[in-house]
């Protein structure tokens, strides 16, 4: 009897033990171990793209490009330095006019969030054609995707269609409401994405050497912090 209730209590004891570690443990157990972004990792060689107020140098295409432009949806708080997208202009990208070779994206963002509206959708693009035809994008949702999908070009003229979003393992985007922190690197054909913290995604086939970068507005008002470009030698 005795050598039973002491195997009752080790067996409790053990069970306790257990459940204290998961409620103690850090939220990211068992997700790929957080690294810090390039811009973290080195602050020199940035150029901060962030528009001015009159978003010069800046320009926005119709998704799709044979499409019409909405109301003008996109402007700057100059005292937050914030690029904000209102959400109700239509579906369009707003487009870095000076062309990229290989280089880092790094930008910021976070949804306004709207109790019971569904459905956040957006993204950040990498050696897009000047028009938008040929695009290369980091997806983001609420608390959802963060991969990489797109149209490329094919050695033979045409274009093929890409999308990583099997290649994601743990979901790493953050709620409407909070800050997100991505990087897209395009060096010679490989597209990396990192998403807070781990990179989610990569795309060894961009058939597109130079590009434009930019960002995308879908019916959701979206802000964009920290827009910056380092280029790669």
């Amino acid at each position: 009897m005795l050598n039973h209730c002491s195997t009752v209590i080790s067996r409790r004891l053990l069970v306790a033990a257990a459940a204290f570690t998961l409620l103690t443990a850090p939220a990211f157990l068992g997700a790929a171990e957080p690294t810090p972004s390039a811009l973290e990792k080195d602050s020199q060689g940035w150029t901060d793209i962030l528009p001015s107020a009159d978003l010069k140098d800046w320009y926005r295409v119709s998704v799709p490009p044979t499409g019409k432009l909405g109301r003008e949806q996109w402007h700057v708080d100059a005292d937050s330095r914030l690029l904000i997208c209102d959400g109700d202009g239509g579906h369009d990208m707003l487009l870095f006019k000076k062309e990229q070779g290989d280089a880092i994206f790094h930008f910021e963002f976070r949804y306004t969030k709207v109790e019971g509206k569904k459905g956040y959708n957006s993204g950040a693009y990498v050696r897009n054609d000047k028009d938008g035809s040929i695009w290369h994008q980091a997806q983001f949702g609420d608390a959802k995707d963060g991969f990489l999908f797109g149209q490329t070009p094919t050695p033979e003229g045409g274009k093929k269609f890409f999308n990583l979003n099997k290649q994601v393992t743990e979901n790493r985007v953050k709620p409407a409401g909070e800050w997100n922190t991505f990087e897209v690197t395009a060096k010679g054909k490989v597209l990396t994405l990192w998403v807070n913290g781990a990179v989610t995604c990569e795309f060894d086939g961009c058939n597109q050497p130079t590009g434009f970068i930019g960002v995308e507005g879908e019916g959701y008002r979206i802000e964009f912090r920290n827009l910056k470009i380092k280029p790669l030698k």
